[in-house]
């Protein structure tokens, strides 16, 4: 039986992407590695192409969820990056580390966002463009 708190976790994902304005939804996974452990796999198209992927390692520890890896990336429709949010440890200098954000040119600090934080930025980004 999944853990609780993964549960809670796993259907507030859901109705997020339930409730957003997202075109297609490409990819919904949820591998069940153990009760206290899963990884979620998510790709959203949206009409005009552009696609953000969404991949996390989730695991209770100590009774708190916690996040061991993820990545949000989102791109246009020509596959060039518009965001991408990770705690990949490869910048060490940033305030945040591991935690950062790639931008077109540049990667700067970030702590890491919710997945409907990252989604509203994506249907921002969508509105303005």
């Amino acid at each position: 039986m999944l853990h609780r708190q993964l549960a809670a976790y796993l259907d507030a994902v859901d109705q997020v992407i339930l409730n957003s304005k997202v075109t297609y939804v490409e990819r919904y996974s949820e591998e069940i590695l153990t009760p206290e452990r899963v990884n979620l796999r998510i790709r959203i198209r949206f009409e005009r192409g552009e696609l953000l992927e969404i991949n996390e390692a989730v695991i209770i520890v100590n009774d708190r969820l916690t996040h061991l890896g993820y990545r949000y990336h989102f791109q246009d429709r020509r596959n060039c990056l518009i965001f991408r949010y990770d705690n990949t440890p490869h910048f060490p200098d940033l305030l945040t580390f591991p935690h950062h954000k790639h931008c077109p040119g540049e990667v700067v600090a970030s702590e890491q966002p919710h997945i409907s934080q990252v989604l509203e930025e994506a249907l921002e980004f969508l509105a303005q463009n």
